[in-house]
């Protein structure tokens, strides 16, 4: 059954940002430039974060703008970027309704959520975890 990347607790968040660290380095990075998962705060430290990331769209409209079909809609939901095929117009960051596809400005090319998990290795207070998805269920809200 596929996965998909979930945030279980938004409040246990603290905003160590070691998720984000994490997920930059399973490219062989250090820093937050090459995530597909974004911290950041909702309005200061009292109001706690917002964990922005992809979050499995069904029939999403990021793979649906892309001229090239670089994006394509995976089973279960979200979307898999073949990058030999994306010419870097950035038509898939726009339509993202969350947000969710950030940029690579080095290669020109979107940073997609590859559901993998290793961001939830990292969160030690358990605010993102990796869930299955059931097939055809509505995943509205989710």
């Amino acid at each position: 059954m596929a996965k998909k990347l979930a945030v279980q607790d938004v409040n246990k968040c603290v905003g160590c940002m070691e998720c984000m660290f994490a997920c930059s380095r399973r490219v062989g990075r250090g820093g937050f430039d090459k995530s597909a998962i974004r911290v950041r705060s909702a309005g200061g430290i009292e109001r706690g974060f917002v964990i922005v990331v992809c979050r499995t769209c069904e029939n999403p409209p990021c793979a649906k703008v892309c001229p090239t079909g670089a994006l394509r809609e995976r089973k279960g939901g979200g979307v898999i970027l073949n990058e030999d095929k994306c010419i870097g117009c950035g038509f898939c960051a726009q339509a993202c309704i969350m947000g969710a596809i950030f940029w690579d400005d080095e290669r020109n090319k979107p940073i997609v959520c590859k559901y993998c998990g290793e961001c939830v290795d990292y969160c030690v207070h358990n605010a993102i975890g990796m869930v299955e998805i059931e097939e055809g269920c509505q995943r509205k809200g989710h």
